[in-house]
């Protein structure tokens, strides 16, 4: 899972895939639909687009004439349960210092007394 979500993070890190993404996030798209939105030639676009289905970011399906891309929500999802374990253990470390803060004010204040 780790190598995947490198490869996730490493995709939507460059400017342009990640407005991409963000693009995405309101529903599947043509590429004909991303060029106009972004303002960014068609190549690019399409360019973009392959290293993002490459990392699994989006899926592609073909209507008649158009490429259609979607965000697969299951590689964010991975991302995100990723992060989450960073979310915890800084909780966790918050934690440990605000009661380690609440002690010592408790002992200081015993001591004036």
């Amino acid at each position: 899972m780790l190598a995947s979500v490198q490869q996730r993070l490493t995709a939507i890190s460059e400017p342009n895939r990640f407005r991409i993404v963000e693009l995405l996030r309101d529903g599947p798209r043509s590429v004909g639909g991303i060029v106009d939105h972004l303002e960014m030639g068609q190549p690019q676009v399409s360019r973009h687009l392959r290293l993002l289905a490459e990392a699994g970011v989006v899926d592609v399906t073909k209507q008649a004439q158009q490429r259609i891309y979607r965000l697969r929500p299951e590689s964010m999802r991975e991302v995100s349960d990723w992060a989450q374990g960073f979310a915890e253990l800084w909780a966790e470390r918050m934690d440990r210092l605000g009661s380690f803060l609440d002690e010592r004010d408790e002992s200081e204040e015993t001591a004036h007394e």
